[in-house]
């Protein structure tokens, strides 16, 4: 994952090279930037991938009737409700959705840069639920584990399975996501960059080399 990328504390401008590349314009006009970005999904590849997760939801589950999607705080989220959208869809039936913070369940959360922890949404009981956990990127597998932690104390899944738009790789913990939009071979200083139309107006995926 990364965040906005900065030149000089100023959004860079992005313009379409003619490969599958972005590359990174300096806002003042100085020419592009040696750091170049890789698109390796855009906004119908993105959306063709979400559909055909909410297909295999639905084959492996047997229908919609027990489930319920959590998305992981904040870019699980969009996910997370696109994908109850799609099997609301198909089904006829309601998905119930929420959101989940796990800053304070993360292993190394004494470490990190302080931050504001956002509330978590989960207006539903997960007892006897089928929890699809979404979020946009597997890693490491350590948001994932305090994700299934922070769930747990929230009650007693009949099972939780993991949905994600991206697996990077690089995994530290034994953790496999169930549904998978798109494995991406990337190396562990990369940075991959999920970008949806509700928050960030475009969707995309793109990988940043890192220094």
């Amino acid at each position: 994952k990364m965040d906005d990328l900065e030149v000089s504390h100023r959004k860079p401008l992005i313009s379409k090279a003619p490969s599958h590349f972005f590359t990174f314009m300096d806002p003042a006009g100085g020419g592009p930037l040696a750091d170049r970005v890789t698109r390796v999904m855009d906004d119908s590849e993105i959306r063709r991938a979400l559909t055909r997760i909410a297909h295999e939801i639905i084959e492996r589950n047997k229908g919609a009737e027990n489930l319920v999607i959590i998305g992981v705080q904040s870019r699980g989220v969009p996910m997370a409700q696109r994908l109850a959208r799609l099997i609301a869809e198909i089904e006829k039936v309601d998905v119930a959705v929420g959101s989940l913070d796990v800053s304070l369940y993360r292993d190394d959360f004494g470490t990190r840069t302080p931050h504001a922890v956002r509330p978590s949404e989960i207006p539903f009981d997960v007892t006897g639920k089928i929890v699809i956990l979404v979020d946009e990127v597997l890693f490491t597998g350590r948001t994932t584990r305090a994700a299934m932690d922070a769930i747990m104390d929230l009650g007693r899944p009949s099972v939780i399975q993991l949905a994600v738009l991206v697996d990077r790789g690089h995994r530290e913990l034994p953790v496999r996501a169930d549904y998978v939009g798109k494995n991406v071979p990337t190396s562990s200083t990369e940075s991959v960059d999920v970008r949806w139309v509700e928050t960030r107006g475009d969707d995309a995926v793109m990988i940043a080399k890192g220094d």
